[in-house]
């Protein structure tokens, strides 16, 4: 351990967020790596806690680190490249950016549609639905928050289907849909709620990208509806035009 010496004309905090933030840059700190703990980092920089904290929360404010309530600080990975295109699979776009994807199921719940719902599905409304809340993450790093509404009648038990295989492409072939395509997409931002944020790991009002879109079969009818929640600081939305 390297003790710093404390500056002069820079303020304390400052100091210490330069200072790890150099430490990720040279890769002291590398990507998912857990920073040293705050008594630790006080103890390097020659400061008390309280100041190690503002530090840290600026670095959070900037992407550059993330705290996981009850386990420590990590560094943030770098953002993840998302082709938004016709055919759009989580797994494989966070493989081929050399992250390991994962998916941890929520909860399904029945619902019935709503009008909305209904027409984007092609179904009456008032029809059942069940729907899919799932938390994905590429690296044990949560990036978004999904929820998906399907068809009650068409996949029945769906819910115990995608718990068991934690995969959308996977739960849809189990009922014989061997591929589907995205046959529309609608990106805006917003403001992270309370719940979002907790599953994310992101402080409460941090800023989101949302994307709300209908995937469909082979013949064009539609399988889902999705509304999805990224936290804007871990992507970086590609627009394939030519997949479009």
């Amino acid at each position: 351990m390297t003790i710093q010496d404390k500056p002069t004309g820079v303020a304390l905090w400052r100091h210490v967020a330069d200072g790890i933030e150099r430490g990720i840059a040279d890769g002291r700190y590398g990507a998912g790596e857990k920073l040293p703990g705050e008594t630790e980092l006080a103890d390097i920089y020659r400061v008390n806690r309280h100041t190690v904290r503002r530090a840290l929360a600026t670095l959070a404010e900037r992407g550059l680190v993330r705290a996981e309530r009850g386990s420590g600080t990590y560094v943030e990975s770098p953002k993840l490249a998302y082709p938004l295109r016709s055919r759009t699979r989580f797994s494989e776009i966070a493989g081929a950016g050399g992250r390991e994807p994962q998916a941890q199921l929520i909860g399904a719940w029945d619902d019935v549609a709503t009008r909305d719902l209904a027409r984007q599905l092609g179904l009456k409304a008032g029809a059942p639905l069940i729907r899919i809340e799932a938390l994905r993450l590429a690296d044990k790093t949560p990036i978004c928050v999904g929820t998906n509404w399907l068809s009650a009648e068409r996949f029945p038990d769906f819910g115990k289907v995608y718990e068991r295989v934690r995969s959308m492409t996977k739960a849809l072939a189990h009922y014989g849909i061997k591929d589907y395509r995205r046959a529309s997409t609608k990106v805006t931002a917003g403001i992270i709620d309370a719940t979002d944020a907790t599953r994310l790991g992101v402080a409460l009002g941090r800023p989101i990208l949302i994307v709300d879109s209908i995937d469909v079969d082979a013949d064009g009818t539609p399988l889902s509806a999705t509304h999805s929640r990224f936290v804007a600081e871990r992507v970086e939305f590609v627009v394939d035009s030519g997949s479009l």
